[in-house]
């Protein structure tokens, strides 16, 4: 016979399964189906990148090089350690280089930040240009660069400094917008 020691125990051991099996269930009716974490960007990045800007036409206009590359979840590429360098075929003699930089899908500008030296380097007899600055936009496809910064360019021995800036790369042209300061050596 089964005594009532054994009968009392059972009736536990019973009770303690169902309340475990009722605390530990999974109540899904009642709850959202929230992630208990956040989703991962599937971008990619990349080391020693080089990004190639192609004219209308397929031929090779320019380059981004980069130390490291990475597509963000909001559809830009930022950029660390960069250089941008036109094609020899696009007679557009500068390199621009910067600390970083960011290319947006929706726009045809290359943003650069930090420490930003573009140079021009023309025939042996004429003198290299150098543009330097904190913050440029570059549109690499109209070869214009510009900024609301403050700049400092180098022409030879030549030096001025200025707020802002719009420069036609292919033409060689540089607007300084205000607070136009220079020193000019004969």
């Amino acid at each position: 016979m089964i005594g009532s020691r054994t009968i009392a125990l059972l009736v536990i051991l019973g009770a303690a399964a169902i309340g475990s099996w009722y605390l530990a269930r999974d109540d899904r009716a009642g709850k959202t189906s929230e992630l208990p974490y956040e989703n991962v960007h599937r971008g990619y990045y990349l080391k020693s990148a080089r990004i190639l800007g192609t004219a209308d036409n397929g031929t090779l206009l320019y380059s981004i090089e980069a130390q490291h590359a990475e597509q963000r979840a909001d559809r830009r590429i930022d950029f660390t350690e960069v250089r941008i360098r036109y094609s020899p075929d696009s007679n557009v003699p500068w390199t621009v280089n910067a600390d970083a930089a960011t290319l947006s899908e929706d726009s045809p500008r290359i943003v650069l930040r930090g420490h930003v030296r573009a140079t021009s380097s023309g025939p042996v007899d004429e003198d290299e240009t150098e543009i330097r600055t904190e913050y440029l936009e570059l549109d690499p496809e109209r070869f214009v660069a510009e900024t609301d910064e403050r700049v400092q360019i180098r022409i030879g021995a030549r030096s001025l400094t200025a707020t802002g800036m719009l420069a036609s790369l292919r033409d060689d042209r540089i607007e300084l917008k205000s607070n136009i300061r220079g020193k000019i050596a004969p």
